[in-house]
Order: C-alpha cells, then structure tokens, then sequence
C-alpha cells in the first residue's frame, strides 16, 4: 500500500503561487499559439516584425513578449526579441526536444475551465470519446503521449521481467512506444499494440518512423467490445484504466486474463492511488483531468485493482513505484 507522506502546511505565498499559476501558463500557450519562439529560432526580432509576419496587434504582442522576457523565456535588447536557450531548445518546431504535447495541453484548457460546472453536475457537457475526436485533437493527442514515453518508456521496460515471455499486447498502446520499448529490449518478442480503428493509422506511421516496421503488429477494435485475440505472455495496460470506470475495467480485466497462456501476466502501469484517494498529489489531479474530460474515468487504489483481479482470477503479484510517479502493478493467471 502507499504511504501518506507527510507534508509540512502550506503558507500564503505557496498559496497565491497555487492561484495565479494559470497566469503564466495561458501567456506560453497563446507564445506557443502564434509560434513566438520559433519565429525567433537563431535570430533577433523587435515584436513589431513579428506581428507584421503574424497579421497580430504589435503592442499586445510586445507586452506579451515583455512577460515572456520577465519569465526568463525570451530576452530583450536594443527593442528586439530573442529566445533565451531554455525556448530555443524545447518550443522551437524544428527541435528535437520540441515540447509539442502543448499542444495537447492547451486542447485541455477549454475542459478544465468547465470544472465548476462539471462538479456541480457530475457530468462532462460536451464531451467525446476518442472515436469520435476530430483529426488535429487526436493527433495532438497522440503526438504528446508518444514524445512524453519516448525517454520514458525504455526505462520502464527495462525494468519488467521478461523471462518466460514471447508474445505480448500492449492495449491502449497509441502510437506503440511502449511495444517498440520491449522489441527494442527482446528482438524475439511477438509484440502487437491493440487501439481505436482512427488511432491505428497513426500508430502505424509512428511505427514506421522509429525503424520498426514489419516487426510490431497492430490490431484496431474497441478494447471493452471487440476481441483481443489471444495466446499472450504479458498484457501490458499503460495509462489506460483511468479512462475507464471501475465496471469497465473490470471487464476489461476479465477480457485480459482470458487472452492470456497459463501463467501468463498483467502489468498495469498507471496512477496508483492511497486508499483515501489522496497520493500521490500528481494522481489527485489527474483524476480531475479524468472527471473534466471523460465520462467515468479517475484513478485508482491498489485495493480497487486487486478486486479486478479477484474477480477474474489473476493473482496479486505485486505493486513497485517507478521513478516517473506511477506504479507498477503485475497480476499473474
């Protein structure tokens, strides 16, 4: 189980910094917006030549530029603007380290900002299944997973026990880093990446980008409706349950332990909250991210995975924090 960490009480100016933080975050999403720092990638730029290229006000814009200078972002000479090396190398496009899952975060603005409501309802007014999402969200969306697991999900792997396992389904898998992740590790491995009939073409082209070709098939359905095949070693579930509510997934758990071999395993790699619903804090917050943006999904405890579990006969193996703020918790039939 977790522990609740002890945390010393929080004082006034933690708890403006706590009020005003969406200050700082719309000003880099509208930079972002209107592609700032990579209009000033290698070069010098007074806000008015930007805003003459961008068909944009040039005095909001250089008090915009003007706060980005005060949040050590831009800096600013002579009246001309340039990206500080912080800018340069995650928020210009052409950049490896490009943060494009700013996208994605921006995507989320208009849902969060419907949080009272949702509280008071229960329910999320306009929301939509992945589905059923249009072209630019979903590649968005896609895109930012993929950039986010692209560092993290070899070290995730690395750390699983393999031994044993020739055939693997990671579900949910989205552009398939995860599944590459374990083909990268063992070359012998059967690994296949299960997702939505719009994710799938995305997934192959991500496939085929990283050199994996050939070697990773991917299968299009619904995860809770349509088979997932079966003869698996390891099923590998990666931010996926906190989509789903506690009935959904433990279907999906019973699909799971039916698709396995004898002896076969469920890593479920996710948020893993306390029995309270309170840690890890990056947990609690996700789950609002959940309540404003999908129509059952949230976090949960170990207790509630466990019953999962239980009911499709996996036994608890057990439940390893990683060092990316999630748990790891593996089942075996």
């Amino acid at each position: 189980m977790l522990k609740q960490k002890s945390t010393k009480p929080i004082d006034q100016e933690e708890l403006n910094s706590m009020i005003n933080g969406f200050q700082k975050s719309r000003i880099i999403f509208t930079a972002f917006e209107l592609e700032i720092f990579t209009l000033l990638s290698n070069s010098e730029k007074s806000a008015k030549e930007i805003a003459i290229d961008k068909d944009i006000d040039p005095e909001a814009l250089e008090q915009l530029m003007n706060v980005l200078c005060a949040l050590e972002l831009l800096e600013k000479k002579n009246g001309k603007f340039s990206n500080l090396p912080i800018a340069e190398k995650f928020l210009v496009k052409s950049k490896p380290d490009y943060l494009s899952k700013i996208s994605h975060s921006i995507n989320l603005w208009n849902s969060w900002s419907a949080l009272t409501q949702v509280v008071k309802t229960g329910t999320v007014k306009h929301q939509t299944q992945i589905i059923d999402k249009k072209n630019d969200w979903l590649r968005n969306f896609i895109g930012a997973m993929h950039n986010r697991a692209k560092k993290t999900a070899p070290i995730t792997v690395q750390n699983i026990d393999l031994e044993g396992v020739h055939s693997i389904l990671d579900i949910g898998g989205g552009s398939g880093i995860f599944a590459m992740a374990f083909k990268a590790r063992k070359d012998t491995l059967e690994a296949s990446v299960f997702d939505l009939s719009n994710v799938i073409p995305l997934t192959k082209d991500y496939i085929k980008k990283e050199g994996f070709e050939g070697k990773i098939r991917t299968i299009a359905g619904d995860y809770l409706i349509d088979d997932i095949g079966s003869g698996y070693d390891l099923i590998f579930l990666s931010a996926v349950i906190h989509s789903n509510s506690f009935e959904e997934n433990q279907k999906l758990i019973i699909k799971c332990a039916k698709a396995l071999n004898p002896n076969g395993r469920i890593l479920i790699d996710d948020f893993i909250m306390n029995d309270d619903k309170t840690r890890p804090v990056r947990g609690a917050i996700f789950a609002i991210n959940m309540l404003v943006g999908t129509k059952s999904g949230t976090t949960y405890s170990e207790g509630e995975i466990k019953a999962w579990f239980n009911e499709a006969n996996i036994r608890f193996i057990s439940n390893k924090q990683t060092k990316f703020g999630t748990g790891q918790i593996i089942g075996k039939k």
